[in-house]
């Protein structure tokens, strides 16, 4: 069944219970790792025939039921005036940090076609291979996650200067999050007009947030780009970290599909988001390179927590780590067709 996790996110019956993992291309894979010795991963993303071939690279691997575009959430600072890079061994780095007003004032709200069409290319390419095979996942960052990066300049363990600003600026929080709210927005709708069956929207530092944080200075602006989505009729993943206390304003802002991280029961949380959302998720990453008895009772217990309810897309907490035996995906993948078939 191609469409198989199309249809659990649209909570229809399926025949056993759709995988796929976050970061489900990246370094854990041999064939990966290949490709990165001579190119970036910026030069990947850019890249059409590489973009192509690293998506692909999981589903011929592990015979997962998505693909999902290999591109990274920051590509849309570049176009829209905040050039970065991928500092070896530390992540990214915003070359200039937004801080100010005219740090705010000179972001542009971009055509995604014009600076990013990139990106449009290898979906549509993406789409050309899978056609009737598997879906295609297209994303994109959440603009409180992208405000981090911006304001922090590259990662953070506390996101002090992205709060101040968003407590002792206000207004300028406002403009920024309303840039890069339009932004992201017209990115999504330009993915799915590429070919994209599904999209997701990381928002994954939004648990460093308390709810009345979330609910004053975030919910809003993601509400503007998700509710638009969902007009397009395909699936809305909403997905954070750490979001345990946030689940109920995360469904408030908007998703089909609410993602759940491993620190949260999935019977918990699915009976917080409400059974008219269909959930993904959730088992710690790190379980995969658990040994095999322990890695099928977490994934047992998984499943135990869906109940059979359809709509339960399995997936883990958050992405592939790089030290994850490539194998054990593969296991997973079939461990939970296996037990779960209907």
């Amino acid at each position: 069944m191609w469409d198989r996790f199309l249809r659990a996110c649209r909570r229809e019956p399926v025949d056993c219970t759709p995988v796929w993992f976050m970061r489900q291309a990246g370094r854990y894979m041999q064939e990966y790792r290949d490709i990165r010795k001579s190119h970036t991963l910026l030069e990947i993303c850019r890249n059409t025939e590489l973009a192509t071939e690293v998506t692909l690279q999981p589903i011929r691997a592990h015979r997962v039921d998505a693909a999902i575009l290999f591109a990274d959430i920051l590509l849309p600072l570049e176009p829209m005036g905040a050039p970065f890079e991928f500092a070896k061994g530390e992540g990214p780095k915003v070359f200039d940090p937004i801080r100010d007003e005219a740090g705010v004032a000179k972001l542009k709200i971009i055509d995604p076609e014009d600076g990013l069409g990139y990106v449009m290319n290898a979906i549509r390419s993406i789409r050309g291979e899978l056609e009737g095979k598997t879906p295609l996942i297209g994303f994109a960052g959440a603009p409180f996650t992208l405000a981090s990066y911006l304001i922090e300049g590259g990662k953070s363990s506390n996101y002090a200067l992205t709060k101040m600003m968003m407590y002792q600026k206000p207004e300028l929080w406002a403009e920024l999050m309303s840039k890069l709210s339009e932004v992201v927005r017209r990115y999504l709708r330009a993915q799915v007009a590429a070919g994209a069956q599904a999209v997701q929207l990381f928002d994954s530092w939004a648990g460093a947030l308390s709810q009345a944080d979330y609910a004053d200075f975030i919910l809003p602006h993601v509400k503007h780009i998700l509710g638009d989505i969902e007009t397009l009729g395909v699936p809305v993943i909403h997905f954070g970290t750490a979001t345990a206390s946030l689940l109920e304003l995360q469904r408030d802002a908007g998703g089909t599909v609410i993602g759940v991280d491993w620190r949260t029961p999935l019977a918990d949380a699915w009976k917080r988001i409400g059974y008219d959302r269909a959930v993904q998720g959730n088992l710690e990453p790190l379980l995969l390179n658990a040994p095999k008895p322990l890695l099928e009772k977490r994934v047992d217990e998984v499943l135990a927590a869906a109940d059979g309810r359809d709509g339960h897309i399995f997936n883990l907490g958050h992405g592939i780590l790089p030290t994850t035996p490539p194998e054990a995906v593969s296991h997973v993948v079939e461990y939970v067709h296996a037990k779960s078939r209907r």
